[in-house]
Order: structure tokens, then C-alpha cells, then sequence
């Protein structure tokens, strides 16, 4: 059975769920694919609000949509094709009643996550029952399936911005934490984390995650210690959570950098996007500088990269032979003006940008040898 994705999942122009999400500067999300098209074909508005943009209009990465998008069809879908869905309080009753057992739990998360997903005016509904409590003990959980549904529960739940500033004011943040501390399935972990990227969607639960005891460094050890999908969620989490200045400083003293370097190193361009943000303060420079091999693991990524991947390291190199000479001198050194060079016409601007701004940074330190 083919999943019902939410409408928010589409894209305005082709309908079609996205894959690419970018944020416009109106604010609006497109697949990029599409708005790229639209901007090509010459119209300088945006598309929903008809409002004008500037000549050459940005396009964010919507990195918390994207990893929503990707974790949706993850879920396990519930068992129930030929059972009749329950009714939504009796549902709601089952969770919250200390006298359920485990089998009636799991069957009532299973139907709520499959409510959720297709109603947005259920999910509000939901959350003002007084579920998310139950749902958080369920979090607390030692069974794991029943931990597994419920941060599943908890995901839909949280793509609505009301519900996202709801969840948090109930206490999600600490048994997420927990959830990704504890020891929980890898899937739990990586879930824990989706959590964490959805809620950060919202500006201001950035810095009430970021100031959460141990939430940033949750988040690092799973960079450090998990499998290949928690490590990519815990970095999507972590740039999500690190758009908020203050928490970039809390992420490099909770040990960040050199994670982040080693990930990059073996392949995994999302956490060169993290590296890139925590290149906008001193103490990420610093520790930047001081790792060992640094500026060749960022030249690796802008040979071979990915679009974003290339896009963040010439992001970070930027800020580091801003901020230190001898290491403008070694990515002089090991060809990043060449590499800039043949960048400048890719077909992605922000990466023309950036080789652009490097190559007048590298080229002014040269000319002064």
C-alpha cells in the first residue's frame, strides 16, 4: 500500500513529494528541481506569495523537511489493513491507562500513527488530549518496539509548528535526550534524533535544545558511536539545532570537531555541512585549525563531494584562511585555487559563490608571499 505522505511533504509547483527540499527567500519551501526551473524560466516572484525576489535569489537546504520526508516511509507501517481502525478516544484511553497491557499499547500506537499521518486536524487533536504525556512515558519505555512506535508517534506529531512548540513545553526534549543517551535499538537512536531536527524547526526550541543538559552532546556521541543512519540523523539534528549561534560554541567544547572531521573524511558530506556552521565562531576556527589534516579533508570533499557537500567545505575553508594564515598558505598549497577555478561555473550557485569569495581570499594571500 502506497504511504499517505502529509501535504506539507509536496512540492507547490509539481505536487509531487520532495525530495530536494530548498527554502526560498519568501520563506516558502519547493523541491529544487522545480523552483529552479521557475527561476531559470526568468520570473524573478515567488511563486505562492507573488511577491518580488531578488536577481539572484537563495535557496536554503531544508534539511529538517528532508530527513522528515526520508524517515516517514522508515516507520514501520502497522498491521492493520483488514482490522477496523479504533476509535480515536478509546484509542487515546488504551495508551494513557496504567492498567494496558503492552500488546494494547502497541496495537493503539500503531492506529494513531496511522491516524496522524493523514490528518493534521487529528494530530491537533491528539496533542490537546493529553496524550503526549502518555506517549513520552512510552518513550521512557524499556520495551523497545514500544519505544521504537512511540518516538514514531512522535514525529508526526511534531510537523506542525503548534505541536512543535507544544511538545517541548510538555517535556519532550528530556526523555528525546534520554531516548538517544539510553540503550535503546539503533532505530530508536536514529528516531530520537529526527525528533530533535523536527522540533528545531521552530527558532526558538533551537536554543531551548541547545541549552538542555547534555542534548548537543547526546547528539555528538551518536555522531561518534552510531551506525551509519544514526550518525547521518544526529548530523541533520546538529545542523538544525546549530543555526542558532550560541549553540555552535556548545557543540565545538562538547567535542564536535574532530567527529565531524573523521565522519567527513569517510564520506559523509552532511556532517561538512555542520563543520561549515561551526566555522562561523572562533572556537570552531580554533579547533579546526589545531586538527591535523583538516584543510585535506576539506579539499577531498570539494574534489568529490556532493553538491552540498562541495558547497560547505568551500564554505569553511573560507572562514579558515580568513582566520588563519597558515592555513590559507596550506590549501594554497594543496590546489584549492585550481579546484575554484574550475568551480566557477558549476551549475549551482552558492558553490560558484563560494569559490568566488575563495579565490579572492587565496589570491590576496598569495600576491603578499
Amino acid at each position: 500500500m502506497e504511504a499517505q505522505f502529509p501535504e506539507d511533504f509536496r512540492c507547490p509547483i509539481s505536487l509531487e513529494i520532495m525530495s530536494d527540499p530548498v527554502i526560498l527567500c519568501s520563506g516558502h519551501t519547493f523541491e529544487r528541481a522545480s523552483i529552479q526551473r521557475w527561476l531559470d524560466a526568468g520570473h524573478r516572484t515567488c511563486p505562492i506569495t507573488k511577491l518580488p525576489l531578488p536577481e539572484y535569489p537563495s535557496l536554503i537546504p531544508n534539511h529538517a523537511l528532508r530527513s522528515l520526508i526520508s524517515n516517514y516511509a522508515l516507520v514501520s507501517p502497522p498491521k492493520l489493513h483488514h482490522q477496523p481502525l479504533g476509535e480515536p478516544q478509546a484509542l487515546i484511553t488504551t495508551l494513557s491507562s496504567p492498567s494496558s497491557t503492552l500488546d494494547s499499547k502497541l496495537d493503539s500506537l500503531d492506529q494513531l500513527i496511522r491516524l496522524s499521518k493523514r490528518d493534521a486536524a487529528f494530530r491537533s487533536k491528539l496533542t490537546d488530549s493529553g496524550v503526549v504525556t502518555a506517549v513520552l512515558r512510552c518513550v521512557g519505555s524499556n520495551d523497545l518496539i514500544l519505544q521504537e512506535k512511540a518516538l514514531s508517534l512522535l514525529i508526526n506529531l511534531s510537523l506542525d509548528d503548534d505541536n512543535k512548540l507544544g511538545l517541548v513545553a510538555e517535556g519532550a526534549i528530556g526523555q528525546i535526550v534520554t531516548a538517544l543517551l539510553g540503550g535503546g535499538s539503533s532505530n530508536c537512536r536514529a528516531l530520537a534524533a529526527t525528533v530533535l531536527t523536527s522540533l528545531a524547526v521552530v527558532d526558538v526550541n533551537k536554543a531551548t535544545i541547545g541549552a538542555y543538559p547534555y542534548a548537543i552532546w547526546a547528539l555528538v556521541s551518536l555522531l561518534k558511536d552510531g551506525k551509519g543512519r544514526e550518525k547521518r540523523e544526529a548530523a541533520t539534528a546538529l545542523y538544525a539545532i546549530c543555526l542558532f549561534p550560541d549553540n555552535r560554541r556548545r557543540a565545538v567544547q562538547c567535542g564536535a570537531v574532530p567527529i565531524l572531521m573523521r565522519i567527513a573524511d569517510s564520506g559523509l558530506d552532511r556532517s561538512v555541512e555542520v563543520l561549515g556552521l561551526l566555522g562561523k565562531c572562533k572556537e570552531g576556527r580554533e579547533e579546526m585549525v589545531n586538527f591535523n589534516g583538516c584543510v585535506r579533508v576539506l579539499v577531498r570533499v570539494s574534489k568529490n563531494g556532493s553538491s552540498r557537500g562541495i558547497q560547505y567545505a568551500l564554505l569553511t575553508l573560507n572562514s579558515l584562511c580568513c582566520y588563519n594564515e597558515a592555513t590559507c598558505l596550506e590549501a594554497i598549497k594543496q590546489g584549492v585555487l585550481e579546484i575554484c577555478i574550475g568551480l566557477l561555473d558549476d551549475d549551482n550557485e552558492k558553490i560558484r559563490r563560494n569559490a568566488s569569495n575563495l579565490i579572492q581570499v587565496l589570491s590576496g594571500n598569495y600576491s603578499m608571499r
